[in-house]
């Protein structure tokens, strides 16, 4: 429906409450309700956010290196303005009217669907449309925030037991909140290609239905935090970490992509081999050749590195392959239609927005150079071939060779890669200052 429609069909409604969200650089939705003649008002001009929301961390600790926002800058309300295309009602909350924002009108550079907006103007320079969607795994615990606190937030429950992916029975087993969870995110506009039970306790996967990656993000970031409204419902706690047990496989995000003109699906050429078109083997290559500069944009914790170790279905190496599961790349050709890249890397933890700015910044930059795929695809195990090279070990690793990428630079800009670097470093050092329990057990009595 066009603006006026829209506007209308809102004025029409008795609720006087609309529920807005902005993204950070984290991925989480900050956000507020609002009356509906305030809503009206930021759709004619602007509204103001507290940009403290780029000037701390996921748990509200104040960045003490951050340039853009911080003490020295007063912490000031930056214009932000609304996305009516967002618009969605909330069927497990009331059907309260929600819509997402962005800081795009005062290109803020901490503001990660301002930067995927960006790459998207990108691709339209260049005459291509990016068709994207995201796959989500996660564990679901048997526990609610009363309860996991009350343990010290540590051994959740595991909302089923034992190792049976793709399990009819154990979906049958928790059918209220695993229905509940296609029928609602369907009527929120995220619909789901497929729902099932991964292998691991209590661990289910989602797969998004593909759409422009605008639109793809979007649902992406709404669906981490529409599961976990919805899962409260039924006494479920969900948890998006990469890696929340050193014993069970991590959560993965992977991103499925391909670019489309007038209706061609341009990675595919019947012609060639793998029926992979040449563009298709320079986006790949892109990407190839971007990895290593830009890893923290698909895993930005600590944890994310816990996830990316060999033989845990997550990749290790440099590497394409055709429909290897082992590889960072992994091409599906099954069809003109359906032929596509499915980048590995990011896991569960990861922001759909700077994930799939990456993925397409870098693919389009292999476009942009031509370059050739001269890796050749990996036919078995990926984790066993390094010729290409491996990826950074850690966050702080991976941080540092994004600081001095100058192709991060020009891909994201130096405001924006400066920034995020800094989230990132202030991040490794939360993460250093800290005494683990794993030190306690291993150096307490016997060092």
């Amino acid at each position: 429906m066009d603006k006026k429609e829209l506007l209308e069909r809102i004025g029409s409604l008795d609720d006087q409450r609309i529920k807005l969200g902005i993204v950070d650089i984290d991925g989480v939705i900050r956000g507020k309700i609002v009356r509906k003649d305030k809503f009206l008002n930021i759709v004619e001009s602007s509204g103001g956010f507290c940009d403290v929301v780029f000037g701390w961390d996921m748990l509200d600790q104040s960045y003490d290196n951050s340039k853009v926002t911080g003490w020295h800058t007063g912490y000031p309300d930056t214009s932000f303005t609304l996305d009516l295309n967002t618009f969605r009602q909330i069927p497990w909350d009331e059907n309260i009217p929600f819509f997402l924002g962005d800081f795009s009108e005062v290109s803020h550079p901490a503001c990660p669907r301002t930067l995927l907006k960006t790459v998207i103007s990108k691709a339209e320079s260049m005459g291509v449309t990016p068709l994207f969607a995201q796959e989500f795994e996660w564990f679901n615990f048997d526990e609610t925030m009363d309860s996991l606190n009350a343990k010290g937030g540590l051994n959740p429950t595991p909302l089923t037991t034992g190792m049976f992916g793709y399990s009819l029975l154990r979906a049958s087993q928790k059918s209220a909140y695993f229905n509940d969870l296609f029928t609602l995110l369907d009527e929120f506009n995220i619909p789901l290609e497929g729902l099932h039970t991964e292998t691991g306790p209590g661990v289910y996967e989602a797969c998004i239905q593909y759409t422009d990656v605008l639109e793809a993000a979007d649902r992406a970031v709404l669906f981490k935090s529409s599961v976990k409204e919805i899962a409260s419902k039924h006494g479920v706690m969900p948890s998006f970490m990469a890696k929340w047990n050193s014993e069970l496989p991590g959560c993965s995000g992977h991103i499925h992509q391909s670019l489309w003109k007038e209706g061609i699906n341009l990675f595919w050429d019947n012609n060639e081999p793998f029926k992979m078109s040449e563009f298709f083997k320079s986006y790949t290559a892109g990407q190839l050749d971007a990895l290593p500069e830009i890893l923290p944009m698909f895993a930005p914790t600590i944890n994310s590195y816990k996830r990316l170790v060999e033989g845990a279905w997550a990749p290790t190496t440099l590497t394409w392959g055709i429909d290897n599961r082992t590889t960072a790349l992994r091409v599906l050709n099954t069809g003109e239609k359906s032929t596509r890249l499915e980048t590995r890397v990011p896991g569960s933890d990861v922001n759909p927005y700077l994930a799939m700015a990456a993925a397409l910044a870098s693919g389009l930059h292999g476009i942009e150079k031509q370059l050739k795929l001269e890796v050749k695809p990996t036919v078995g195990n990926g984790y066993e071939n390094k010729a290409n090279g491996t990826l950074p070990p850690d966050l702080i690793s991976a941080t540092n060779a994004m600081k001095s990428s100058e192709l991060a630079k020009t891909l994201f800009g130096d405001a924006f890669v400066d920034h995020f670097c800094r989230t990132r470093e202030w991040e490794h050092r939360q993460f250093a200052a800290r005494v683990t329990d794993w030190e306690l057990k291993r150096y307490f009595e016997i060092i």
